[in-house]
């Protein structure tokens, strides 16, 4: 995995917009209507090339492929996993429950109301090896046409899947985890084995405070945390911590986010995990203040911190000297190597997801490259 070396290196989360052509596509993939699988295929294999180029293009670094594939970044692995035929899953989000009407909306959108959830009823096993290899192939097509750093490919933690998948199979949590982490090390490995930078997508971690174990004690929760970093290990025990990076998240929706962990409640647990690079918010209103725990906090030789420089849940186009503060606070804190601007969660998390407009998206993206070049200058050239 590349450093920032010479200058500040820009990234993001992961899903980016979609055209809406494939939207349509994937909207009638979800809802079972009968799709020229050919066409799909062809159509995302262009979209990824054209995703690839408009990252090139607005000056991000280390690229990746939108997630063009996926109709959202953790339920997408019920087409690739076997063992998931149950009934869907509901979910309570903590800080929404006295907020009624803010619900409606947030659960509300065409796209997230279409994503599938269905429970864990069987073994699970891997139903679809081929899909991990595609997905591959695709990137690293489109990566040879542009002139960037690094390529980075992201899948779903095996704590993430159990969020969102209940399990009506297992005898125990800790069963089901490491099931769910067995059948998705071929996924990781078929990416880390193209030679992509794999990036593991953690909100179990941090979301899953005030969804999934919102009745727990923060000990509690700790604990059951700690087991996710454990699976996550054991998934990822072949491949080297420097071809590895995590995203840790507690919700991409525009809601109160009063019950989200403090990052200083979980970050030794995060130090834990194998990858070497950690995404995480840190632009939002709710998190921006969190740059603070390094202060007392020492990062772990080895390890990189990407915070998000970019909101992702908002219009406004950062200033690209915010952005550069952003970066410098961070450099300043854990030293400029081991910083990487990035971006606080993704912009098509679910198909049909809008809260940003798609162009809006491109001109925050160039925001961060401008905001990099005026932090490098300051860390690097004065």
């Amino acid at each position: 995995m590349k450093r920032s070396t010479e200058r500040f290196l820009t990234t993001h989360t992961g899903s980016l917009p979609r055209p809406e052509d494939l939207v349509r596509m994937m909207y009638a993939k979800e809802d079972g209507v009968p799709l020229d699988h050919a066409a799909l295929a062809a159509r995302i294999r262009s979209a990824v090339e054209d995703v690839v180029h408009k990252q090139a293009g607005v000056g991000v670094d280390i690229v990746n492929d939108g997630e063009m594939s996926k109709p959202s970044y953790a339920t997408y692995v019920k087409d690739r996993l076997s063992g998931f035929g149950g009934t869907g899953n509901t979910f309570i989000y903590q800080d929404l429950v006295d907020f009624p009407n803010l619900a409606k909306k947030v659960f509300g959108d065409p796209g997230r109301s279409r994503r599938k959830t269905p429970g864990c009823n069987a073994p699970i096993g891997v139903r679809d090896p081929q899909a991990a290899r595609d997905d591959a192939d695709n990137l690293k097509v489109a990566f040879g046409k542009v002139k960037v750093q690094e390529m980075f490919m992201s899948a779903a933690s095996p704590g993430v899947i159990g969020l969102f998948f209940r399990n009506d199979h297992y005898p125990s949590q800790e069963a089901y985890l490491f099931a769910i982490a067995e059948a998705m090390r071929q996924e990781y490995e078929t990416v880390a084995k193209a030679g992509i930078v794999l990036q593991i997508d953690c909100p179990d971690l941090a979301m899953g405070r005030h969804i999934q174990y919102a009745d727990l004690s923060l000990e509690e929760f700790r604990k059951k945390a700690r087991l996710h970093v454990e699976a996550l290990n054991h998934a990822l025990a072949d491949i080297p911590p420097e071809q590895l990076r995590m995203h840790l998240c507690w919700g991409n929706y525009e809601g109160p986010h009063h019950c989200d962990v403090p990052l200083a409640d979980i970050i030794d647990i995060v130090f834990l995990a194998r990858p070497s690079a950690i995404s995480f918010e840190a632009a939002n209103p709710r998190h921006a203040h969190e740059w603070k725990v390094f202060e007392t906090v020492k990062l772990p030789e080895g390890k990189v911190l990407i915070p998000g420089v970019l909101e992702s849940k908002t219009n406004f186009i950062e200033h690209p000297e915010l952005v550069a503060q952003r970066i410098g606070r961070y450099a300043k804190l854990v030293g400029r190597e081991n910083v990487i601007a990035g971006s606080d969660c993704g912009y098509g998390t679910w198909v049909g997801q809008a809260a940003v407009d798609p162009d809006v998206v491109w001109a925050k993206m160039a925001a961060m490259a401008e905001g990099a070049r005026i932090a490098t200058r300051e860390f690097w050239e004065r």
